[in-house]
């Protein structure tokens, strides 16, 4: 293709960062591959967004750089909007920090193309600028979803709506994302849809679970090594990293990496760089990570299991993901569908679900999730024998029916009693069974504590290995 011409457009400068963005560019593209024009836009709102329009009539860009000065995005908001407008197709990066995430996300649905937080480094930005200037057509839709099994992201909850529509627009960029969500809320089905609806779904998509890696291999899963690194190393081997090149690298669990990794992941993320155990030089990976955890990370940052710094540069794009009970509403559609699909998979004719089986999973917690759903679902098609799933076909661990099979206080006794029981594991499970703390946190007596542990015959011994 021809060079490309780049323009910058500073936002409410008050750093240079627009400068120093230029001299990087300049520097990082040899033989003067592309013209470059940095404009300062100071003015606020409507008249910033004039300047900087007739900037781009002025100077036809293949690419705009937009640097955000502090406080900037709002300006910086209605200048992408009206680029947008102008020159639809027009590739737009911004470089800065945004005062919240749900300002980057704003600003790439005004139609941005990506974000880049600082510290801007030429490694970061030569491959993004590459991939917008070399776009290839994308695939369709529907093949997307076939490939991916996105038809599994069922549901009509708003806020589960709310977040999944965020995915194109978090696909679009290339910025570090981290989803979060209880076990089974489908974390890695986002991490994919993100990839294969990104410039880079024709690359490798790599998801590693980091709890299930022996501390002591983790570095080499991820950077690999080379011949001789150590006793019993007879070849070199390739880490996921070096696999995902190109593409994406999905970091389940990352609160389980051990604090030594984490601080050679984040030279990764910050530098692209990294050094194969016993390599003599380092090496480079244009790789977009994506990460996810199951816990509540900014606890884990305050327990110092994850460090700040990692956590600040994986946090740029956050994605929550509902549990399953905060969004029972969906649980019929999503047991229709299950049925149909495992039906036709073990070519059984079962048609529908009983009003009392529909009830039974309805009045479920659901600890795993739409995963155990799915399972119980799948289990059920299995064991049933005729066209409708009943009652005695859907099988829940520790499930006791209330409703309309008791009276109300029977009812009302039962969920105060499975109340306190879920109570209890969870303060014994955060204190590691140490009984004085957890009764504390309850604001009972001791005393007090250990007859509601006793009156429900809970082996505290099971939870004093729970710290981690």
């Amino acid at each position: 293709m021809t060079e490309p011409k780049i323009l910058v457009l500073e936002i409410e400068p008050s750093d240079g960062a627009g400068k120093n963005l230029q001299s990087i560019l300049e520097q990082s593209l040899p033989g003067n591959a592309c013209e470059m024009r940095t404009v300062a836009a100071p003015d606020a709102g409507a008249e910033a967004t004039k300047n900087c329009v007739g900037f781009l009539e002025d100077f036809k860009a293949d690419l705009v750089f937009i640097s955000l000065g502090l406080g900037a995005s709002e300006t910086a908001s209605g200048v992408v909007s009206a680029i947008h407008t102008h020159s639809p197709g027009l590739p737009i990066i911004i470089v800065g920090d945004a005062d919240h995430p749900d300002d980057i996300l704003a600003l790439l649905k005004e139609g941005a193309a990506d974000f880049i937080t600082p510290p801007i480094r030429a490694v970061d930005m030569i491959p993004r600028i590459r991939r917008l200037l070399e776009i290839e057509p994308e695939a369709p839709a529907n093949n997307i979803k076939a490939a991916l099994g996105l038809r599994n992201m069922v549901g009509r909850n708003q806020s589960f709506i709310a977040a999944i529509s965020k995915i194109p627009v978090i696909a679009r960029c290339d910025a570090t994302v981290l989803i979060t969500g209880e076990t089974g809320t489908g974390k890695e089905l986002c991490a994919r849809a993100i990839h294969y609806l990104s410039p880079r779904a024709k690359r490798p998509f790599i998801p590693i679970n980091c709890g299930a890696i022996p501390a002591d291999l983790a570095e080499n899963e991820l950077f690999g090594h080379e011949r001789g690194a150590y006793t019993g190393a007879g070849s070199s081997q390739p880490g996921l990293i070096e696999e995902a090149n190109c593409g994406t690298l999905f970091l389940d669990e990352i609160d389980c990496l051990s604090l030594l990794t984490q601080v050679k992941l984040l030279r990764f993320l910050q530098d692209k760089e990294y050094r194969p155990l016993g390599a003599s030089r380092t090496r480079r990976a244009d790789v977009r990570v994506i990460a996810a955890t199951n816990t509540d990370v900014e606890e884990s940052v305050r327990q110092g299991r994850v460090r700040q710094d990692l956590y600040y540069r994986l946090h740029v794009l956050p994605l929550a993901l509902l549990p399953l009970r905060e969004r029972a509403d969906d649980i019929p559609l999503l047991a229709s569908h299950f049925l149909s699909q495992y039906a036709g998979v073990l070519k059984k004719r079962v048609t529908d679900i009983s009003t009392g089986a529909m009830s039974k999973l309805m009045l479920y917690d659901w600890p795993g999730n739409i995963r155990e759903l799915e399972h119980v679902i799948e289990r059920a098609v299995v064991f049933c024998e005729g066209a409708v799933l009943t009652e005695d076909d859907i099988t829940l661990p520790g499930f006791q029916q209330t409703a309309s099979h008791c009276s109300f206080q029977e009812g009302k006794a039962r969920a105060v009693s499975q109340f306190e029981l879920n109570y209890l594991k969870g303060l014994l499970i955060a204190h590691h069974g140490n009984i004085t703390r957890a009764a504390k946190a309850a604001n009972k007596n001791r005393r007090a504590f250990w007859e509601l542990i006793r009156k429900h015959r809970i082996d505290v011994s099971v939870f004093k290995g729970t710290a981690r």
